[in-house]
């Protein structure tokens, strides 16, 4: 692939070009120390905080929840909530914490989102998002972006989605990240609104087609590069990936530079990246933090390579105890190597 165009010549944000691959907003995994990992993995790759919600920072005054490494950049700050005004304030406080993009979540299916009327269940109210949007976007100068569900429960997401579109639109917002499949709020788990109900990515590849001129991303059940690859060429302008970054961070991350961006990467291999977290790991610990709360993100940076498993079981093993610091990570390396055929 041939390398891309500067993105400031191409009238772009490096934060819309990032979006061409973006690893999800994950509650409980893309916490700081996994988007710092994750960063060294793919220089261009847009990352995603986990869902904060704006009440949790206006009211709570939770402000350490926006902390995040100067490296993690281009980043987005995902918001979940349903005032408007409290939206606008909570995504001030993420652009003045210097994020790159200010993103809703309407996508979200957990109860506990449920209860406080934002997540997956403001697919039923479009006009309400589109109140939220517009506030947020009066109140910062940074993108602000949607990640939506194709709809929820009994909704025809035929007709729900781009009537979803178009009215949140209609404030200026210009790009969506479509999860492709329904919310079933009523009957399913979070978990299982993961995996059950169907993905309908023709439907979300109509959307590009109803409203050419957004920025549409889709999300949902997308586990490989080549995947990623295929959805951009049917004309897509970008492509969300979840668990399988996390879990195997090296096949989807450290290649995505030179496979979705064009760039000459350089050559480096998972033991590099291991060791270049040391320094942060460091950092952490001198900071009073532990060790597993960093290397719990590492688990797969070998995944479906040799010695894999024993990283893992040494990381598993270790980490937690007391006075466990870098040392751990060299042990693991040294025991994978140790245990290399000859």
């Amino acid at each position: 692939m041939a390398e891309q165009e500067d993105p400031i010549k191409q009238g772009k944000s490096d934060v819309v070009r990032a979006a061409r691959l973006s690893v999800a907003p994950m509650m409980d995994w893309t916490d700081r120390h996994c988007r710092y990992m994750h960063r060294l993995l793919s220089s261009r790759s847009l990352l995603y905080t986990e869902m904060v919600t704006s009440p949790a920072l206006v009211r709570g005054g939770a402000l350490h929840l926006l902390d995040f490494h100067p490296d993690e950049h281009p980043v987005a700050l995902q918001l979940g909530g349903s005032d408007p005004a409290e939206l606008a304030a909570a995504a001030r406080l993420g652009a003045r914490a210097g994020y790159d993009e200010i993103n809703l979540n309407v996508g979200c299916p957990s109860d506990r989102v449920q209860s406080g009327t934002f997540g997956a269940i403001l697919m039923k109210q479009p006009g309400l998002v589109a109140e939220c949007v517009a506030a947020m976007q009066d109140a910062v100068a940074v993108p602000v972006t949607v990640k939506c569900r194709i709809g929820v429960d009994d909704q025809d997401a035929e007709g729900v989605l781009p009537e979803f579109i178009a009215r949140v639109a209609s404030t200026g917002c210009d790009r969506f990240i479509i999860h492709a499949r329904k919310a079933w709020l009523q009957g399913l788990s979070p978990k299982e609104n993961r995996d059950i109900p169907p993905l309908d990515y023709d439907l979300v590849l109509r959307m590009k087609g109803l409203f050419p001129a957004l920025h549409l991303s889709v999300n949902g059940g997308i586990t490989s590069l080549e995947q990623a690859q295929a959805f951009l060429d049917a004309g897509l302008d970008g492509v969300m990936v979840g668990r399988a970054a996390y879990h195997q961070p090296w096949d989807i991350l450290a290649q995505a530079d030179a496979r979705i961006f064009g760039e000459i990467a350089a050559t480096a291999d998972p033991v590099d990246i291991a060791l270049a977290m040391i320094p942060y790991i460091e950092a952490h610990l001198v900071a009073g933090g532990r060790l597993h709360q960093i290397t719990r993100h590492m688990m797969g940076l070998f995944a479906g390579r040799p010695g894999g498993r024993l990283w893992r079981r040494v990381l598993s093993e270790g980490a937690s105890k007391r006075g466990a610091g870098p040392a751990l990570i060299h042990q693991a390396l040294a025991r994978m190597q140790a245990a290399q055929p000859a």
